[in-house]
């Protein structure tokens, strides 16, 4: 018999089921160049986003030139050989728009959101970018600084900001998802110019590009405007993509850090199946079952119930390749790392031994909708998850699928992942302390 709280629950998937199944309209063709276009139109509000989705990361840089795709994703900012260094970002403020770019593991994403009417703005900037991008040694040392202080920001002045790092250099022992997306200064600093124009060469190609281009927009004109601006840039070379497959853990890692921390922590690692699988789904779901919200488990039992913790998180890195599962808790004060590793470890086992409640199942379902409901409500949402359907998925009309990949996963399925993926034997762990404990 189902409670009021699932049938409340199914309600809502229901409402939002509805909205969500308004399909993403789109067309789609190639360049002669082998760029990959995507054109959605949606006359709702008088905006247009145009993006570009390079299919380079981290992965894809040399061991000893760590953190070149998130460097450049400053660099290409600099100007081009028709815009004036430091002038890009103007173009688009002074056309009451907004610019941004992104990188991770896998891919580098720049967009721009713009009035409709200044589409052809947009368009230019990134045929710039591809094209003529100002890659010169100026340039370097300009964004080397920016991005030595996004370090010492992110990672080496945050506490707990060596998190990420300390745990993909002892999970991952061949791949290179084992150094962060920011790389080391040591690389960066090492590189000459040249090394930077090689890389540019290499990935910023119209056959390694998805152009997605979304909002207030005729299809059949614009498709004539990304000719102009994109069809005489020439295709690249072929695209070098690691071959690399990481061993299977023999055993569990275990590790202390110290830091310049209050609290100690704990973090526990596993390894997952990449994005886009069957599994990932699942995986992904145990994650949210875990942390998402001040009624998840880690929640309300190692802070609410136990007050073991003060903070507790879960998530999912979705690469390309398989990737991590990581979960972590802050120690409340005089709370021993052992202990609260117990603690950590009992949820775990629950999840491995016993099936969820459909009650929590529901619950999961509906705020995945309703995060996908509220992707798909701008268009720059739209712009990126077409563009990583096409990149990461296989195909871009799984953007209008994907949300089932999650709606079904069982009970069963969580269960037999958490049995698969989250084993005790094969994983990382790490114990953060204050430096003071240091011996």
């Amino acid at each position: 018999m189902r409670t009021v709280s699932t049938i409340i629950a199914l309600s809502m998937a229901a409402i939002n089921a509805e909205a969500q199944t308004r399909a993403i309209a789109f067309t789609e063709f190639d360049l002669p160049n082998g760029l990959h276009v995507i054109l959605h139109e949606d006359h709702s509000t008088p905006i247009v986003a145009v993006s570009v989705m390079y299919h380079v990361g981290s992965k894809d840089e040399a061991k000893d030139r760590r953190g070149f795709a998130h460097f450049f994703e400053h660099l290409l900012f600099e100007g081009s050989d028709n815009i004036p260094r430091g002038e890009f970002s103007k173009y688009v403020e002074k056309a009451g728009g907004v610019l941004n770019a992104n990188t991770n593991g896998d891919r580098t994403y720049y967009y721009e959101v713009l009035p409709s009417n200044q589409l052809e703005l947009g368009l230019w900037l990134e045929s710039e970018r591809m094209l003529h991008a100002r890659v010169d040694q100026k340039g370097v040392d300009t964004q080397r600084e920016v991005v030595k202080e996004e370090r010492r920001q992110r990672y080496e002045n945050q506490p707990y900001g060596s998190l990420l790092p300390e745990v993909l250099k002892r999970a991952y022992i061949e791949h290179p998802y084992q150094w962060p997306t920011i790389g080391f200064m040591e690389d960066l600093n090492a590189a000459s110019e040249s090394d930077y124009k090689k890389f540019y060469k290499t990935f910023y190609v119209p056959n390694n590009a998805a152009l997605v281009i979304t909002g207030d927009i005729d299809a059949k004109a614009t498709k004539g405007l990304v000719t102009k601006y994109f069809g005489d840039i020439p295709k690249g070379g072929k695209i070098p993509r690691t071959s690399i497959v990481e061993p299977a853990m023999k055993g569990e890692v275990r590790d202390v850090v110290y830091d310049k921390i209050q609290l100690p922590a704990v973090v526990l690692a596993y390894h997952i199946p990449a994005y886009g699988t069957k599994d990932f789904y699942a995986v992904d779901m145990l994650n949210r079952l875990l942390s998402n919200g001040n009624s998840s488990r880690l929640n309300k039992s190692l802070k609410d119930e136990q007050q073991k913790a003060v903070y507790t998180g879960s998530f999912s890195l979705p690469f390309e390749h398989p990737g991590l599962a990581m979960a972590f808790a802050i120690a409340n004060a005089g709370v021993a790392p052992d202990s609260l590793e117990r603690s950590m470890d009992a949820e775990f086992d629950k999840v491995r031994n016993e099936a969820i409640s459909e009650d929590e199942l529901a619950k999961l379902k509906t705020g995945i909708e309703t995060e996908f409901v509220n992707a798909n409500a701008r268009v720059a949402g739209i712009a990126e998850n077409l563009a990583s359907a096409y990149t990461f998925l296989g195909s871009t009309a799984k953007v209008n699928s994907e949300v089932q990949n999650y709606l079904s996963v069982s009970t069963a399925d969580m269960q037999r992942v958490a049995r698969q993926y989250f084993a005790a034997d094969k994983r990382v762990v790490l114990h953060y302390l204050p430096m003071s404990a240091k011996p």
